[in-house]
């Protein structure tokens, strides 16, 4: 089983539009309800590929009970708190999507300590944990590395993906696998990965390559950098990858990086082989960007991109 772990859950409310403009009243076309935060979409996902999956964290009050209640079918274990979880509202409009981040409850010191024990027993039955988002006000910066080390002691593979102060404390306890998006790789590496201009691919795929290995600097974790339309690039122990789609595509892509996540919990606990597990991601987060809801993927979308895929080795 691969276990999600979400401790800044949403509620995720998507409005469809036909144009956004700021300003202005928008007839809304559709509305969509979803629990959210990035471990819950990843799950979401893995349940999608009837991958066996448990989601846990920490939510609170009415917006908490609406997450567990939408959850549905997902396996689902959290711990709850006196705040109330977080809501995130995106507006789509077919060419563009805006976002609305609330920044999640305040959590306690006797209520992190309660989550922390929860998970330590979750690790007993988990093949690999998933890391992911933000943290809620009231968590130590180091709460992720807390975490790793905790999976590390029982051999529980990790895949970490956040941003920030937490990133750089968590890839520091040693996960198995940290996922940065092409801003957050610049930051980490300190090395600055240029602009995606019309022919210089090839430059940012050197520029990326040489921050991710940085980012690795030789040591156990892979480091896979996600580069928007430009596919993925990879640093690990045993090679290095630029895995691209065979088209750029256009939808919502604010679930597409955790649909990668999901690929690569779902490669790291069957032993998948790199070129592989990367085509997998690059078809899950093309299928995840033509969904209008985050953490939904259509089977046939995932199919068709997956064997799309340019994976080569640099």
């Amino acid at each position: 089983m691969i276990l999600t772990v979400t401790l800044n859950a949403a509620l995720d409310v998507t409005y469809q539009v036909p144009r956004l403009r700021p300003g202005e009243v928008h007839r809304v076309a559709g509305v969509h309800e979803r629990p959210g935060g990035k471990g819950v979409n990843v799950a979401r996902v893995l349940h999608g590929l009837n991958e066996p999956v448990l989601a846990t964290g920490l939510v609170g009050g009415g917006t908490g009970a609406a997450i567990r209640t939408l959850l549905g079918e997902i396996r689902h274990s959290f711990v709850d708190i006196a705040g109330i979880s977080r809501r995130t509202t995106v507006v789509v409009d077919g060419s563009s999507t805006t976002g609305f981040w609330e920044p999640g409850p305040e959590v306690s010191g006797p209520e992190w300590e309660s989550f922390v024990a929860h998970y330590a027993a979750l690790l007993r039955i988990s093949r690999v944990v998933v890391l992911s988002g933000s943290l809620p006000p009231g968590l130590p910066v180091d709460a992720y590395a807390r975490l790793i080390e905790l999976a590390r002691s029982v051999e529980v593979p990790v895949v970490l993906d956040a941003s920030g102060e937490p990133l750089a404390a968590g890839v520091a306890a040693g996960p198995d696998i940290v996922k940065p998006n092409a801003h957050e790789l610049a930051i980490m590496s300190g090395m600055a990965v240029g602009a995606f201009e019309a022919g210089a691919v090839e430059l940012v795929e050197a520029e990326a390559v040489a921050a991710a290995d940085a980012v690795r600097d030789g040591g156990r974790t892979a480091v896979v950098a996600s580069l928007g339309p430009h596919g993925l690039v990879a640093s690990t122990g045993d090679g290095r990858w630029h895995a691209r789609p065979a088209a750029a595509l256009t939808g919502n892509p604010t679930g597409a990086g955790d649909a990668a996540v999901a690929a690569l919990a779902f490669g790291l606990a069957y032993r998948v082989p790199w070129p592989q597990r990367l085509a997998d991601a690059v078809g899950l987060s093309g299928a995840a960007v033509l969904n209008p809801v985050a953490g939904t993927i259509s089977q046939t979308d995932y199919a068709r991109l997956r064997r799309a895929a340019d994976v080569r080795e640099v």
